[in-house]
């Protein structure tokens, strides 16, 4: 017999022997600890104990295997191993799913090219305040024990999102045998920011044989801290000719280079970014497990997941535009344009240019501490019978997030001359030839802005759940389950903001002491304009309420310019008091109820010597809600508010079925037909709008504005999926798949053209749903350690998986025209993944190369133009080693290199269907890093 023990980032965990029994579905699995990982003895004199990558390999290959869905998965030692500090890290090297990433993370995790993901906490739902959902990367590395990827469902899973399910599983004190103390601590090294940071965790386990029966008790904590520094040079995405359109002819630029017509288009702006901040994510886990007798086991468990935000970005834009307001120091006249050098493949495009006069450049330090905490309590039993088990689990969710934002505007006092290349090493670069942009004489205060944020919600859920074993000859189980939730969510805000560039008050007056230099973060040299000045973070922060009180004391002079201006008016009263005032149309409250039930059958049979089993069912759920938000209506210099109310109740039957066809004991295939649903979220449900009326004679409409969208129904899919799976080898296999996704319902913002009862011709700008779309893929994935090899060669083994994708779908039919099929956004066709690893003795180390191709990022406009144009993120690859070096048997020495190439990420800007311009060069950090496991 085999029998695995796991090393684990923190701790020896028996999880073959937990794998080899086919996993329970997550709704089960926080109340089902397989049996076999609990009772473990010794290993006897003939185990072959595996530990390691290769324990870890076989894990995840066998519940691959056994699943009763279409699964992948990461354990703990995949974790462990990798250069991965949280989950959305780790998973990016699984088969199918592809991440984005910005500010030195992975921040948003897609299977299969859909968003969508429905994420569990051991199988129960897991929310983050008024979100549906939970971001994968605020779980630390150091708290998991695995990471399951559903890729098609089962009627007894929780609904999956259109892209399929990813439960988070913890550790429980009956996964271990006896007493352990565990833990990790590394030290993690930013070069762009030049920061180092730590990142550990600690695991204290036992379990007793007591007069009442056996229990155990653990607790894990975890923290990573990461301080990160990213530099941008960016282009506007919005583009736009040296002629002004119809409805603003005095926009128009001065093109003073001969014989190159106007013809071309530029971005509006050009400019630098810098996002600074550090993030902390502390985790403390814990579970008790009562065993009074073989038959029943009762269990308690604790979560508190939290994130600490400091943040302080800073933003220079150089405006190319027109100015038409005489403003201090800005002459109103419209800028010309000079030495302006075409592309010679496509005059439409500007290689460079020189710009003088019109808009002074503007600067922003924006800073803001945010701040999350979420909590999950839970208890349940496992009863079994004979024939029968019976499980029930109960858990109640509470998750707050607040945001606090001080945010400082400036601008040059004038306006210089600007030099611009627009595509200078894949980006924008420009200067100001010169002009000396560290002296603070030349800072004009441009406006000051103060949010407060503050979400939280709540949500009940109970389940309970009956499988039966029968003796009917085709159908060995059934299973039979209801599920209640009851969710909360609510949204509450409030912002002021004044802009005092009118005034031309001078920034090195503001109460905010001496100005800084604005430190960069580029590491290459395409950026020529590096360096500004501004107010520094601490400053800002610490002297809001001066800043307060100078910005009410202005109001007057400000209002005396424009005195029937009632927007005006309403921003310099909302300065008058010290706290910041909630906005009545600022936010929302939603209250859901969702019932559901689920039948499942397990069949086994057998037809001309193939084994054939699988599952049958289907989950039917009532969604039953209430969405409250309130309407600011603007009309003839008077601001009013209506309260808004929109109901939904609505059933969804969703079938699955299954079925796993074994030709040999180690050559497999898969068939699975799925149906899954994503409700949308509760702020895109808010019927609340903020609505201006038009009073203008002969306006194009009634009136304008913006909102949520009551009218919004479920995304919706319709999943067939196959795969064949070959097991070649304890660690070794090549399984691979297609798939077909047919889609509806993908939800964007829109602006459209809606004919109102109340408000007539109304252009708004809102959620709304596309129209069909289409998912086709495959993946492949082989696997294996390269035994055979002689002597230390035989350390070496290798996995490999490679995705293909091909979305589309329509844009929404409320656009009013013929709406165009584009691709999905988010999707690249293809991502791959090619791992090297090396684990022999007491030495082991990791090499991983992660490519994805190029993809949409969002589809827009042009003002005043039919041109559907979309912003295209460019191939990024990453390469992360680690390595481990054991000298004795309970302490491990690590060392990682994270994003060894440090790529920028590169993203492109369509202005017509051939042509275009870059919009962002965001370099990121690299990341080294020291440290040391230990298990006693």
């Amino acid at each position: 017999m085999f029998r695995a023990i796991l090393l684990t980032g923190s701790a020896f965990v028996p999880a073959l022997a937990a794998a080899q029994e086919a996993p329970l579905p997550p709704e089960n699995s926080a109340a089902s600890p397989p049996p076999a990982a609990t009772t473990a003895p010794g290993p006897a004199a003939d185990d072959i104990v595996v530990t390691g990558v290769r324990a870890s390999l076989r894990s995840a290959q066998e519940l691959k295997r056994n699943s009763d869905s279409i699964l992948d998965a990461v354990v703990a030692e995949d974790i462990g191993k990798l250069p991965d500090n949280n989950a959305s890290e780790a998973l990016a090297r699984v088969t199918g799913v592809q991440v984005n990433r910005s500010t030195d993370e992975a921040n948003g995790v897609l299977i299969r090219g859909l968003p969508d993901v429905t994420t569990t906490f051991n199988g129960r739902e897991i929310f983050t305040a008024e979100n549906r959902g939970v971001a994968l990367q605020d779980f630390p590395a150091g708290a998991l024990a695995a990471l399951e990827v559903y890729k098609s469902g089962t009627a007894d899973l929780i609904e999956p999102g259109l892209a399929g399910l990813v439960n988070v599983r913890s550790r429980r004190p009956f996964d271990f045998k006896g007493f352990e103390i565990a833990g990790g601590i590394r030290g993690n090294y930013n070069d762009q920011s030049g920061k180092l940071d730590p990142v550990g965790n600690l695991l204290i386990t036992d379990r007793w044989d007591t007069g009442i029966g056996e229990i155990g008790a653990l607790v894990n904590f975890a923290i990573t801290r990461t301080r990160y520094r990213n530099a941008v040079r960016f282009n506007d995405q919005t583009t736009r000719t040296p002629v002004g359109d119809v409805n603003n002819l005095t926009d128009d630029l001065t093109v003073a280079t001969p014989d190159v017509g106007t013809a071309f288009r530029i971005p509006n702006s050009v400019g630098n970014y810098f996002a600074t901040g550090t993030r902390t994510r502390p985790s403390l886990n814990g579970s008790l497990q009562w065993r009074p007798s073989d038959r029943l086991e009762i269990y308690a468990d604790g979560l508190w997941q939290a994130y600490r935000g400091e943040q302080s970005n800073e933003n220079f834009t150089a405006l190319l535009e027109a100015e038409t307001l005489a403003l201090p120091g800005q002459n109103g006249t419209r800028p010309t344009l000079s030495n302006v050098v075409l592309d010679p493949d496509d005059p439409r495009k500007v290689i460079s240019l020189t710009k003088t006069g019109g808009l002074a450049p503007q600067q922003f330090r924006s800073t803001f501490n945010d701040r999350t905490d979420t909590y999950q309590g839970a208890i349940g039993f496992i009863w079994k019978g004979d024939r029968a088990r019976i499980s029930s689990d109960y858990a109640y969710t509470y998750s707050t997030y607040s945001q606090l934002e001080y945010s400082l505007d400036a601008r040059f006092a004038s306006s210089p001359r600007t030099d611009v290349e627009f595509d200078r090493d894949g980006g924008a670069s420009f200067t100001f030839p010169g002009f000396d942009a560290l002296n603070p004489d030349n800072y004009i205060w441009r406006g000051f802005y103060q949010k407060r944020y503050h979400a939280s919600g709540s949500g009940h859920q109970w389940r309970a759940d009956l499988q039966l074993d029968t003796d009917l000859p085709v159908v060995q189980r059934l299973d039979f389950g209801v599920r209640w939730v009851s969710r909360t969510g609510r949204l509450e805000q409030g912002d002021r903001y004044l802009a005092t560039d009118a005034l031309g008050i001078p920034l090195a007056s503001l109460p905010t002491g001496q100005l800084e230099t604005v430190q960069d973060g580029f590491r290459q040299p395409a950026a020529q304009f590096r360096n500004w000045l501004m107010p520094s973070r601490a400053s800002i922060r610490s002297n809001f309420d001066a800043l307060r009180a100078l910005t009410y004391s202005v109001g007057p002079r400000l209002i005396a310019r424009d005195p029937n201006n009632v927007d005006l008016r309403d921003s310099v009263a909302r300065f008058a008091q010290e706290e910041i005032a909630l906005r009545p149309d600022g936010g929302f409250r939603a209250q859901e109820s969702t019932y559901a039930a689920y039948a499942l059958a397990h069949y086994d049979f057998e037809v001309g010597g193939v084994e054939i089993d699988g599952t049958a069912g289907v989950r039917v759920v009532n969604n039953d809600g209430t969405y409250r938000g309130v309407t600011r209506l603007v009309t003839d210099g008077a601001i009013s508010f209506l309260s808004q109310v929109n109901r939904q109740n609505y059933v969804d039957v969703l079938p699955s079925f299954g079925a796993r066809l074994q030709f040999t004991p180690k050559l497999q295939a898969r068939l699975g037909y799925t149906e899954t649903r994503t409700r949308p979220s509760f702020s895109q449900l808010n019927p609340a709008f903020n609505i201006t009326r038009n009073t203008a004679t002969g306006a194009a409409f009634d009136a304008s504005g913006s909102g949520g969208n009551p009218g919004l129904v479920p995304l919706t899919s319709n999943n067939w999926d196959a795969t064949l799976e070959w097991y070649f080898a304890p660690t070794g296999s090549f399984t691979a798949s297609v798939f077909y996704r047919d889609l509806f319902g993908f939800i964007s913002t829109y602006t459209t053209i809606v004919q109102d009862p109340t408000y007539g011709r109304l252009q708004v700008s809102r959620p709304e749903n596309a129209g069909a779309g289409t998912i086709k893929g495959a993946e492949a994935n082989f696997q294996t350690f390269f035994d055979f090899l002689p002597g230390l060669l035989s350390g070496f083994g290798t996995q490999l998986n490679v995705t293909y994708l091909d979305g589309t779908n329509r844009l929404p039919s409320a656009l009013g025209e013929a709406a165009p099929i584009v691709p999905i956004t988010g999707v690249s066709k293809w991502t791959y993944n090619i791992t090297g690893f090396y684990e022999k003795g007491p030495v082991s180390a990791r090499l991983s190369y992660n490519r994805r191709s190029s993809y949409v990022d969002s589809f827009t406009r042009n003002p005043g133009e039919a041109q559907f144009a979309g912003v295209s993120v460019l191939p990024i690859s990453r390469l992360d080693f680690s390595a481990a070096y054991t000298p004795f048997e309970n302490i491990t020495f690590t060392a990682d290199v994270t994003n060894i190439l440090a790529q920028p990420f590169r993203n492109f800007r369509n202005f017509a269907a051939d042509a275009g311009y870059p919009v962002d060069v965001r370099e990121e950090g690299r990341f080294y890093s020291l440290g040391l496991r230990f298990r006693f």
